[in-house]
């Protein structure tokens, strides 16, 4: 599923990001992938998503 259009994020992308890594944000996830958020309405989804797998890890 994609979560962010702007930048073309999956959610796929974040969990694996969020799996590997040490991040407590949205924007520091975005950041490791290389890019910034833009328009900001995908950040509480990518929060959630990103807290359900570093709880899962």
């Amino acid at each position: 599923m994609v979560v962010c259009v702007c930048n073309a994020i999956r959610e796929s992308q974040l969990r694996d990001v969020a799996r590997t890594g040490q991040l407590r944000c949205a924007k520091a996830a975005y950041a490791q992938l290389g890019r910034k958020p833009k328009c900001g309405q995908c950040l509480p989804f990518a929060r959630n998503i990103i807290s359900d797998a570093t709880a899962a890890a």
